[in-house]
Protein backbone atom coordinates (compact mmCIF):
# COMPACT_ATOMS: atom_id res chain seq x y z
CA UNK A 1 0.00 0.00 0.00
CA UNK A 2 1.21 3.49 -0.85
CA UNK A 3 0.69 6.68 1.13
CA UNK A 4 0.50 10.14 -0.39
CA UNK A 5 1.53 13.55 0.87
CA UNK A 6 -0.13 16.33 -1.08
CA UNK A 7 -0.38 20.11 -1.24
CA UNK A 8 -3.54 21.91 -2.26
CA UNK A 9 -3.84 25.55 -3.22
CA UNK A 10 -6.97 27.10 -1.71
CA UNK A 11 -9.15 29.83 -3.18
CA UNK A 12 -7.62 32.38 -0.78
CA UNK A 13 -4.10 31.58 -2.06
CA UNK A 14 -3.01 29.63 1.02
CA UNK A 15 -1.76 26.05 0.96
CA UNK A 16 -3.14 22.93 2.64
CA UNK A 17 -0.85 19.96 3.34
CA UNK A 18 -2.32 16.51 3.88
CA UNK A 19 -1.55 12.81 3.89
CA UNK A 20 -3.73 9.89 2.80
CA UNK A 21 -3.69 6.29 1.62
CA UNK A 22 -6.25 6.98 -1.14
CA UNK A 23 -5.46 10.21 -2.99
CA UNK A 24 -8.42 10.06 -5.40
CA UNK A 25 -10.96 9.61 -2.62
CA UNK A 26 -9.34 12.29 -0.48
CA UNK A 27 -9.34 14.84 -3.32
CA UNK A 28 -12.99 14.02 -3.99
CA UNK A 29 -13.78 14.72 -0.33
CA UNK A 30 -11.99 18.07 -0.56
CA UNK A 31 -13.78 19.15 -3.74
CA UNK A 32 -17.22 18.05 -2.45
CA UNK A 33 -16.77 20.19 0.70
CA UNK A 34 -16.59 17.23 3.11
CA UNK A 35 -13.35 18.46 4.73
CA UNK A 36 -13.93 21.10 7.40
CA UNK A 37 -10.60 22.89 7.01
CA UNK A 38 -10.90 23.40 3.24
CA UNK A 39 -14.69 23.75 2.95
CA UNK A 40 -14.76 27.57 3.19
CA UNK A 41 -11.90 27.88 0.67
CA UNK A 42 -13.26 26.04 -2.37
CA UNK A 43 -12.32 25.48 -5.09
CA UNK A 44 -9.07 23.72 -4.26
CA UNK A 45 -6.33 22.79 -6.72
CA UNK A 46 -3.82 19.97 -6.34
CA UNK A 47 -0.39 21.50 -6.89
CA UNK A 48 1.91 18.72 -5.65
CA UNK A 49 1.75 15.06 -4.61
CA UNK A 50 4.35 12.46 -3.63
CA UNK A 51 3.96 8.76 -2.81
CA UNK A 52 5.69 6.81 -0.04
CA UNK A 53 5.74 3.03 0.50
CA UNK A 54 6.01 3.58 4.26
CA UNK A 55 3.14 5.16 6.25
CA UNK A 56 5.42 6.61 8.92
CA UNK A 57 7.75 8.26 6.41
CA UNK A 58 4.74 9.85 4.70
CA UNK A 59 3.37 11.24 7.97
CA UNK A 60 6.85 12.44 8.99
CA UNK A 61 7.18 14.31 5.69
CA UNK A 62 3.70 15.80 6.06
CA UNK A 63 4.65 17.05 9.53
CA UNK A 64 7.89 18.50 8.14
CA UNK A 65 6.02 20.36 5.36
CA UNK A 66 3.79 21.92 8.03
CA UNK A 67 6.84 23.29 9.89
CA UNK A 68 8.48 26.63 9.13
CA UNK A 69 11.47 25.13 7.34
CA UNK A 70 9.19 22.68 5.52
CA UNK A 71 7.00 25.52 4.23
CA UNK A 72 10.13 27.30 2.98
CA UNK A 73 11.37 24.08 1.34
CA UNK A 74 8.01 23.54 -0.38
CA UNK A 75 7.86 27.13 -1.61
CA UNK A 76 11.33 26.81 -3.12
CA UNK A 77 10.90 23.37 -4.72
CA UNK A 78 7.22 22.65 -5.38
CA UNK A 79 5.57 25.89 -6.53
Amino acid sequence: MWFYVYILELKNGKRYVGCTANIKARLARHTKDHVTSTKPHLPVKLIWCCSFPDRYKAYEFELYLKSGSGRAFAAKHFY
